[in-house]
Order: C-alpha cells, then sequence, then structure tokens
C-alpha cells in the first residue's frame, strides 16, 4: 500500500485520538455496523480529499465497513493531524496522503495520487479533488459515478460548474444537508473557531471588538459564542437579508472600512476572496489580530498585507506572524490565513461531526444506489437521510419528541377546514 505520512510511529497516539472521537458519534457507529453486514460500496474505488482529524477517520473506517477501496488525501496543507494519518495506515490499513504544513507541491502531489486511484466516487472539502480531475484527469471524470461535497466553498465552485456547463458527474451537496449545515456549521464552526483563536493567542474575548466578516451560518456561529464571552460583536455583511438578521440578532452592522478602525479581533467566514484587503489592513489599530475560518486562505488578501507591511516578525507564537505597518501600527496573523479552527485547534467536536460524516456515508450508499440515473448537476440530499440522521442523532441523546395525531395529520393535509 503506498502512502505519504509524517511518520508511522505516531500511530499509537492517533489510534486513541480516534477511539475517543467514536465515543461521540453514535450515529456514524451505527452506519457503520450496518456497512459492515450488507456491504453496500463493495469493489468501489473511493478517493477523499477531507480534512484528515479522527472524526474523518471514523468515516473512513464506515466506507471501508462498507467495502470501499479507500484513498484519502488532506483538503487543508495546516489541518491534517499527524497521529492520526498514521493510524489510518497502520491500525486500519487505509491510504493516506497528508502531512501537516505541506507545501503547495506536495499538496497537490497528494491530490494527484488520491485521483490516480481511479476512483468512481470523490469526496472533497472545498472541490480541489473535483476541479483537478475536470482540469487533468478527464479519463477519471468520465468512470466517476458520484461525488460528495462537504462545505459552502466547494458547493459554490461545484454549482458555478454546473451553471456554466463545466460539470462532468453528479455531485451531491452534503454541505447543503440541514443535518450537516445548520449543525456543523453554526455549532461545529463556532466553538472552534473560538478554540483555535484563543490557542493561537490567549486572547481574552471579553471587552473586545470582535469583527464577523459573513452572517452565514458559520459566522452566526461564531458571533454567538463570542458574544458568549462578552465581546462586543461587529458584522460584516454584502447580503441585505442576512445584514437585517443581523441587527435584530443584536449586533452591530457595519462597512468592514469602518469596522477596521475600532477591531482588536477580525475573523472572515465567507467563501469569497480578499474581505480584508490593503484599504483596511491600513486603518487596523496596534495589536489588531486576524483569523480565517473559510475554507481558502483567501479570503485575507496576504501578498497585500506583506507589501504593505515595512517589517515583519514570523512565528511570534505558535501560528502567529506579526506584521508592521507604515502608521507603525502592528498586526498579527494567525495560521497564515488557514483554516484557523483546524489549522491550531481539532476542528469541529466529535459531536457534530456524527451528523455530517453519517450524512456523508448515506448520501455516498445512496449514489451507488442509483449510479447511471443521476443527472450531472448539484443534488440535494434526499430527506429520507436527513430524516434518519437526526431522529437517530435525538436518540442517542436521551430526547423524545411528539408525534402527530391522525386528526392533526388529516388537518395539515386538507384545505376544507377553517377557523
Amino acid at each position: 500500500m503506498k502512502y505519504d505520512i509524517k511518520d508511522i510511529d505516531l500511530a499509537e497516539g492517533g489510534k486513541k485520538r480516534i477511539e475517543w472521537a467514536e465515543h461521540d458519534m453514535p450515529v456514524l457507529r451505527q452506519v457503520r455496523e450496518r456497512f459492515e453486514k450488507e456491504k453496500p460500496l463493495a469493489g468501489k474505488k473511493l478517493s477523499a480529499c477531507l480534512h484528515v482529524t479522527a472524526e474523518t477517520a471514523n468515516l473512513m473506517r464506515t466506507l471501508k465497513a462498507g467495502g470501499a477501496d479507500l484513498v484519502l488525501c488532506a483538503s487543508n496543507p495546516l489541518s491534517t493531524q499527524d497521529d492520526v494519518a498514521a493510524a489510518l495506515v497502520k491500525e486500519y490499513g487505509i491510504a493516506v496522503f497528508a502531512i501537516k504544513g505541506e507545501d503547495d507541491k506536495v499538496y497537490y502531489d497528494h491530490i494527484h495520487a488520491a485521483i490516480e486511484h481511479g476512483p468512481v466516487i470523490t469526496m472533497d472539502d472545498g472541490a480541489d479533488l473535483v476541479s483537478n480531475i475536470h482540469f487533468d484527469y478527464p479519463e477519471v471524470a468520465r468512470s466517476v459515478i458520484g461525488s460528495m461535497e462537504e462545505t459552502t466553498t466547494g458547493v459554490i465552485r461545484l454549482r458555478a460548474m454546473a451553471k456554466d456547463g463545466a460539470l462532468k458527474f453528479p455531485v451531491i451537496a452534503v454541505n447543503d444537508a440541514t443535518t450537516k449545515n445548520l449543525f456543523d456549521n453554526r455549532y461545529g464552526t463556532g466553538q472552534s473557531t473560538v478554540d483555535g483563536i484563543i490557542r493561537a493567542t490567549d486572547i481574552l474575548l471579553a471587552g473586545k471588538n470582535v469583527v464577523v466578516a459573513g452572517y452565514g451560518w458559520c459566522g452566526k456561529g461564531f458571533a454567538s459564542r463570542c458574544k458568549g464571552m462578552g465581546a462586543n460583536v461587529i458584522i460584516t455583511e454584502v447580503d441585505p437579508i442576512r445584514a437585517l438578521e443581523a441587527a435584530m440578532d443584536g449586533f452591530r452592522v457595519m462597512p468592514m472600512a469602518e469596522a477596521a478602525k475600532i477591531g482588536d479581533l477580525f475573523c472572515t467566514l465567507t467563501g469569497d476572496l480578499h474581505v480584508l484587503r490593503a484599504e483596511h489592513f491600513a486603518l487596523m489599530k496596534d495589536g489588531a489580530i486576524m483569523a480565517n475560518s473559510g475554507h481558502f486562505n483567501v479570503e485575507i488578501d496576504i501578498p497585500a498585507l506583506k507589501e504593505l507591511a515595512i517589517a515583519s516578525r514570523p512565528g511570534v507564537r505558535n501560528f502567529v506572524d506579526e506584521y508592521t505597518l507604515p502608521s507603525g501600527s502592528r498586526v498579527r496573523l494567525l495560521a497564515d490565513g488557514r483554516l484557523i479552527n483546524l489549522a491550531a485547534a481539532e476542528g469541529h467536536p466529535a459531536s457534530v461531526m456524527d451528523m455530517s460524516f453519517a450524512t456523508q456515508a448515506l448520501a455516498t450508499e445512496w449514489v451507488v444506489k442509483h449510479a447511471g440515473g443521476l443527472a450531472v448537476q448539484v443534488h440535494d440530499v434526499p430527506e429520507e437521510i436527513e430524516d434518519w440522521v437526526a431522529r437517530l442523532k435525538l436518540k442517542s441523546m436521551n430526547i423524545e419528541m411528539d408525534e402527530l395525531t391522525e386528526e392533526q395529520k388529516q388537518y395539515l393535509a386538507s384545505w376544507e377546514m377553517g377557523t
């Protein structure tokens, strides 16, 4: 088995981490138990480009239990947990191409290794795997029966490909599933982004002006957690509905040009590029901190920051680089603009990834069952999968809910009955 990881001797620690995460992933565990019996993915080559974490490892175990022939590579150069990568290779026999801190060349070499596995199913977190297949491997694209996309940025890219007629195989927008998007993005990103920033900086959020760029589910989650820790939260938005929602949620809303003057901490969560730019850096006060929790490190214009700075001090802390601006102000960039929750912390808690990855595994099974019958477009996750995952998650949390009576069902299905 070919693989490329940091150190195989890290496997023991990685296995402990994987087993610890599994305790909080009961829904995915039930999927794995069924997959072991039914083998719905038997003989199918699958390549996954995901964050190599303990939670992802449990998804890989589930897919392998279902009979898939797997290769896993990293979807971000800084998100890999090296001990988990080692454990997947040594303890679970899964080929992994991922090293924390790999440069861009190695990152894309690893993606190419995953593609050269010859997958008929792919999984993506950001659409880099699918994009490279489309650009460089047309013969692989012809063989793919379907792909799962895990994050907002990737879905945006894939919908653009579909709109332009460039998409060559069906994609399931797992990110858009309520059992993923609503919980993973809001509660997972919200908590883990705060965790990563605090680990990197040891900042006290209480009393600080925290500027949140973007009020989608990730931005909402992060903003609410900062507010709960006593921060003065400011939202920047380009969507009038979201800006209005932020205002009615009790946050100040203003353009970044205004927020840049007063922010102590800035975090981008938009999925777009150059949200923080040279004109914003020039306005920032001494000690301002910048982080990104969007998928790619383009949300902060790092080349413009380096060009503007008159001096720099790399590594003033782990994952912290300091730049001195012409005004004399020193600004701090975290994790080179990469995903702060995975670069400086451990990513989402296992409990929330339980739903995301159970949905991911079941969507994969659904694609295999419908191979050849799916239109080449971006599809939503079937409602029955969402319902099953949500109900099982409630059961695992010892939560019960009401059921409609027959009378109530009839009333909701009729139109004759008035006041």
